[in-house]
């Protein structure tokens, strides 16, 4: 059995309010330099360290394991907060939440004790989930095959959000039944190799590229069954979404906050206005007035999602499942709307001079048209139509 220490160890994290303070106090700091790190791409080690030193990453595991068990409202507002200081770090934990929540619901007593104290010690889990040869999305060919008592992975995986930086790569395997697991990799295992060749226009410094699996012997105990979690009613789908629908309203945040001074300060008005200030121009206060409420219309949405989902997580029956699901489907759908919306209206209302490349408001948009092609909005309103009209339960799985 082998144990993966953390680069640094952790503080722990007290409650949630606790939580919120440390992440608004690690947003204050990484705004300060998001800038660069998205002109320069350079990858946010330093950041990442920080901030599962301070105890984040350990915030959901349960309190039976020495954790807070934090609420997945509360959790969202985390992904929120620290999405809208930098976009890249704030989807960066997504993945790792989302091993955390497999291992709640399919994990061994065995498993859980020893990957939950890992955790709280400070160790940072990446992902190696998706493919970029497959034929389809949910079409995966990396394998893990037995050889006597051992095991081994073999693959090739792409869109590993977060693995450059990771003490554990949890990866998506085939057995050779046909069968999923998640795999808690550590990051230094032989025959690991994690490529920096993401090279997306947005959410550049994610660390989104590959990682190569060359015969990598794995332990036993690090291998929890994932099938099992989409096969009966469980709330990792819409835990997994409303994350991402998260880092979206962080993102349409971050927009709206550099419009409003760049207006204030920056934009002119249009002659027809017939206004002295691009702040009194009554076109811009409509097209502002609208966005604020979209923005907290976004916010509450989220909140009713997080809501559901830990409901779910409480009674994880197929009803509460597929409210749950509906829920964050509406907030992922509004919040990917939104995000566009707001880094739009940047240029829109800043006119030419907000695209000066001194500004770099284009990262809003960039960010904002990258993250949100995770999972096509066109897909979520039919699911929300027909469940609300015909009672018909979404299909469970992580991408509704």
């Amino acid at each position: 059995m082998m144990t993966v220490q953390p680069k640094f160890p952790a503080s722990r994290i007290e409650n949630a309010e606790h939580a919120l303070v440390v992440a608004r106090s690690l947003a204050d700091h990484f705004r300060t330099g998001a800038l660069a790190r998205d002109r320069h791409r350079e990858l946010p080690h330093e950041e990442l360290a920080l901030y599962f030193q301070s105890g984040l990453g350990g915030v959901t595991v349960p309190e039976a394991y020495g954790g807070i068990a934090l609420s997945t409202a509360t959790l969202t507002e985390l992904f929120v907060i620290l999405s809208a200081a930098d976009g890249s770090i704030g989807q960066i934990p997504q993945n790792h939440f989302y091993a955390l929540e497999l291992l709640r619901i399919n994990g061994s007593e065995e498993q859980k004790t020893r990957l939950y104290a890992e955790v709280l010690a400070g160790v940072h889990l990446g992902n190696a989930l998706a493919e970029f040869n497959a034929s389809a999305a949910h079409h995966r060919s990396t394998s893990i095959t037995a050889r006597g008592a051992a095991h081994y992975i073999n693959g090739d995986k792409f869109y590993a959000t977060g693995a450059l930086f990771a003490d554990r790569i949890p990866t998506l395997a085939q057995g050779e039944e046909g069968e999923e697991y998640l795999v808690f990799v550590p990051r230094q295992q032989p025959g690991v190799t994690v490529i920096d060749d993401w090279s997306g226009f947005g959410q550049r410094t994610t660390g989104s590229g590959s990682v190569q699996f060359r015969d990598v012997n794995v332990d036993p105990l690090d291998i929890v069954p994932f099938h099992t979690a989409f096969s009966r009613p469980t709330p990792l789908g819409p835990f997994a979404q409303i994350m991402h629908a998260a880092i979206d309203q962080g993102i349409a945040r971050a927009a709206f906050n550099d419009l409003l001074p760049f207006v204030r300060e920056r934009a002119r008005p249009w002659p027809d206005s017939q206004v002295a200030h691009a702040s009194q121009d009554p076109l811009s206060l409509d097209r502002i007035g609208r966005l604020a409420s979209r923005l907290t219309a976004g916010e509450a949405l989220l909140t009713l999602a997080g809501e559901a989902v830990d409901r779910a997580q409480r009674e994880s029956h197929a009803e509460h499942v597929a409210q749950a699901s509906i829920a964050v489907a509406k907030a992922r759908a509004w919040t990917t709307e939104i995000s566009l919306e707001a880094a739009n209206l940047l240029f829109e209302l800043g006119g030419a001079r907000a695209s000066l490349a001194e500004h770099q408001f284009d990262r809003h948009w960039r960010n904002a048209r990258t993250h949100t092609l995770h999972d096509p909005v066109r897909w979520k309103y039919p699911l929300i139509g027909n469940y609300v009209l015909n009672g018909v339960l979404p299909p469970r799985r992580g991408t509704i």
